[in-house]
This record gives structure tokens, C-alpha cells and sequence, in this order.
């Protein structure tokens, strides 16, 4: 079966974004954890979360994805940057226990001129500093398109940090189509080619979520700019041959193009439709 889902507002509580999922034809959500451009959380409702725990598990989702907000950047050059970094991470894990089973997407982030060992060193810094064993939330590391100065436009960028993380266990990454694409690698016409270099490089039982997105930008461009399903340089095709690949045919799969809720639905439709059962 086909997990499914697309990026859904947090503002009205998990339950509110579990029905709304619902309501589009989807078994699994994305949710920014704060403001994407800020650092503000609302308070956690702790009642909502178990509501929506029991309603999820009667209506047969699958795993769910947090994503943490723009704003957090591990591998800043700027101190107080780092500091905030590690206050919302840790609180977003915190938060994330109370639906737990589920998953915490973050972007590595940029090193700003400090080279990319420095950064990456940062990065894996607050990892070790958060990540315990004893946790119930998966920490994904999302694939980058590389452009400034961006950590993760490779998967040898992804692999220096995993093989530095002490509970690498509970460590995996979120697959961008967009982004690998603009990264450099050729989902069109190169698709298997590309995931057997994800396993050799990283492993593919590493692979735990993806991002579905079409590009506006063509190969190698390193510009990270979403389009709609089947409407930009990836196209229907490639993107139908990426859903069914064995690979990613079971894992879950979230839209995060430029679509409002109907949009959503209809790109949901139409994925559903090419999915080989």
C-alpha cells in the first residue's frame, strides 16, 4: 500500500492535522514542529496528542514527519545560533515523545565559509549531545541541493555525519526527489543507478522517509525549487518509476510542493492511481 501524505498546518493540533490528512486521502503528514522562520512553539497539548494517537491508530496511518524550522542551523558560525539550534531541537524531541514512534526531519544546515568539516563536526556535536538511546522519535537527516553552503548535498556528506554519531540507531535520512535531483543526481534517467549508490555509499536501510517534489530547475542547478507533481524537469514519468522502485515503493512519502489542500488532494489521487499494487 502506498503511504502518502502532504505538509499540513500544525496551528489546530495534531489531532485537527490527522483529520484534515484524512480528509485528503492521506495515511501519513508532515507538520512544522514552530514557526518555519522563527523559533516559537506553541504550547503542547498533551489531551490532543493522545486523541490523535488512538484516531491515527483507528484509521490505519502510517509514520508521521516533523520537520524542524528553517531557522535551525547546527553548524552556524555564530555561537548563539548553535545554542538555539540545540534549545529547539531538544524540546522539539521532547514534544515529539508524547506521539512517539514517529519521525524528526531537520536540514544539516549551512557552514558559512567555515568549510564543510567544520560544520559537519557542529552538526554531529548536537546530535551526540541529543539523540539518546532511550527515545522513541527517529532523527532524519534531510538530502540537500547544495546550494551555498549547504551540509548534505551528497551522500557522502549525509554518511561523515552518521558514522559520527554515537546512537546512529536512532539516525536516518529523508530522501528529497527534488533536491538530490537539483544536487546532481539523475532520478530520470539514472534512477537505480542513483539508489545503488545510496546504498553503497550510506545503506538503504538507512532510508527512512522521502520528500516528493518536482523541480522547476533543471539537473544539477543546486537552486532547491519545488514544483508540482509532474510539472517541472522530473516529470510523471520519472516520478511514477521513483513511487513503485523497491527501494521507495513502502517507505513514506510526503508532497511538500506548492499546492493548497485540494491541490494536495489531487496530486494524492494521481500518485494512488500510478502506484503498482
Amino acid at each position: 500500500m502506498l503511504t502518502i501524505g502532504c505538509h499540513l498546518s500544525a496551528s489546530k493540533g495534531f489531532l485537527n492535522m490527522g483529520k484534515e490528512a484524512v480528509s485528503v486521502g492521506a495515511n501519513t503528514f508532515q507538520f512544522f514542529t514552530r514557526n518555519p522562520r522563527g523559533f516559537k512553539a506553541k504550547d503542547l497539548d498533551t489531551e490532543d496528542a493522545r486523541k490523535f494517537v488512538e484516531f491515527w491508530e483507528a484509521n490505519s496511518g502510517g509514520k508521521i514527519v516533523a520537520h524542524a524550522p528553517y531557522t535551525l542551523n547546527a553548524c552556524s558560525a555564530d555561537e548563539k545560533t548553535r545554542k538555539l539550534a540545540h534549545m529547539i531541537m531538544s524540546d522539539d524531541l521532547a514534544r515529539m515523545e508524547y506521539v512517539p514512534g514517529n519521525y524528526y526531519n531537520f536540514h544539516p544546515g549551512s557552514h558559512v565559509k567555515q568549510g564543510v568539516e567544520v560544520g559537519t563536526g557542529y552538526i554531529v556535536s548536537l546530535l551526540n549531545s541529543i539523540i539518546k538511546p532511550e527515545q522513541k522519535t527517529t532523527v532524519l537527516l534531510e538530502t540537500m541541493a547544495g546550494k551555498g553552503s549547504e551540509i548534505g548535498r551528497s551522500f557522502e556528506e549525509i554518511k561523515a555525519i552518521i558514522d559520527r554519531v554515537e546512537c546512529s540507531a536512532k539516525l536516518g535520512v529523508c530522501m528529497d526527489s527534488c533536491h538530490i535531483f537539483d544536487g546532481g543526481y539523475d532520478i530520470v534517467n539514472k534512477l537505480d543507478e542513483v539508489l545503488e549508490e545510496f546504498d553503497k555509499v550510506i545503506g538503504l536501510d538507512k532510508l527512512y522517509a522521502v520528500h516528493l517534489n518536482d523541480s522547476k530547475n533543471i539537473l544539477g542547478s543546486h537552486k532547491d525549487r519545488h514544483e508540482c507533481i509532474g510539472q517541472g524537469n522530473i516529470g510523471m514519468d520519472a516520478i511514477t518509476e521513483f513511487i513503485n522502485h523497491k527501494a521507495i515503493r513502502d517507505l513514506p512519502i510526503v508532497l511538500e510542493t506548492p499546492n493548497d489542500l485540494d491541490g494536495y488532494k489531487k496530486e494524492i489521487e494521481l500518485l494512488k492511481s500510478v502506484y503498482r499494487e
